[in-house]
């Protein structure tokens, strides 16, 4: 029987076409996002300095699209090339691709969902109030909230946070996900009230920096303002990864000065935001993973690869299974 009531853990581009994909074939489908919002690495952030608001991609930098699907999403978002006819960006910000496709759905925010009980035809997804939860992961002494039953529970999260969702009720998924490898990334959002004399976009090798971008030259952005994203290399993030947000956040302030050769203007806004999941260093080698006889699977860009797209075909390939079942 195909399931007709079905959970989704996680709101991100992968999980958000995954649940359009199901409510257009007439099921019903409710997501469980850990973060305040929708759009998971298609992320922006606001700060407001002295009465001025200064906003950073500080996830995904721009999208490319190979697919005819994918291209039809980026032109009904309304996205912008930028730096070059091959790269897009959503416009004001790169969180807005994902606003439009969470309308309509029925999206439980700032939930950590800790566990999946029941059985097949009857799971049930346990979670927390994500606000309680503490950064390394553990949650409240309080008993978790749960919801449910539901046919079939899809994860549409990174791989590493959906093993151990698995690992009680579909251990043998649990075990396929661990090939999956997925690198960290720091990345610092800085301002500054004069020019930097840099390209709009640099990517490097070898050192702290892997890619550096004037956020503020996108199509839609303030001009008049000198925002920039700096991502940190893999092997640097690891390297730093526990390290505390202030303390990375001069790290590769001055990584970045010393990119510039000279010394920089005073910093508007500093900050630092890890993602813990970033890159997909090896991925899974199929679009998605699915247990029919359970009811229960993942997918996401680790899945595929290391591109925007690889999740919207990773949801609709999960959505595919779903309904075949």
């Amino acid at each position: 029987m195909v399931p007709q009531n079905i959970a989704i853990v996680g709101a991100g581009l992968a999980g958000m076409t995954c649940a359009k994909t199901l409510e257009a074939h007439g099921a019903r489908v409710r997501l469980f996002e850990k973060s305040r919002r929708p759009g998971g690495r298609m992320a922006t952030r606001r700060v407001e300095v002295d009465g001025v608001t200064h906003a950073f991609d500080h996830g995904a930098q721009y999208l490319t699209a190979r697919g005819l699907h994918f291209a039809a999403v980026l032109e009904v978002t309304k996205s912008m090339n930028w730096p070059d006819e091959k790269r897009w960006v959503g416009q004001p910000n790169m969180a807005i691709i994902c606003r439009g496709m969470a309308d309509g759905l029925d999206i439980t925010a700032n939930r950590h969902v800790v566990e999946i009980t029941g059985s097949p035809g009857a799971w049930m997804v346990r979670h927390h109030d994500a606000a309680l939860v503490t950064p390394g992961g553990n949650a409240p002494d309080a008993p978790p909230e749960e919801d449910g039953p539901f046919d079939a529970v899809a994860l549409a999260i990174p791989s590493p946070q959906a093993i151990p969702l698995l690992a009680g009720p579909a251990p043998h998924l649990a075990l396929v996900l661990e090939g999956v490898v997925m690198a960290p990334c720091w990345t610092l959002m800085v301002a500054f009230p004069t020019r930097l004399p840099l390209q709009d976009t640099l990517r490097l090798t070898g050192g702290p920096i892997g890619w550096a971008a004037r956020d503020s030259s996108k199509p839609g952005r303030n001009a008049e303002q000198e925002n920039w994203v700096v991502q940190a290399s893999p092997a640097w993030t690891r390297e730093h990864l526990e390290r505390r947000p202030a303390e990375v956040a001069l790290l590769l302030r001055d990584a970045l000065e010393k990119l510039v050769g000279q010394p920089l203007p005073p910093t508007l806004v500093c900050l630092a935001h890890r993602w813990r999941y970033a890159l997909v260093e090896k991925p899974l080698g199929a679009p998605c993973l699915w247990d029919p006889a359970l009811g229960l699977g993942a997918g996401g860009d680790w899945a595929i690869d290391a591109r925007a797209e690889a999740a919207v075909d990773s949801g609709t390939a999960m959505a595919a299974a779903i309904r075949m079942e």
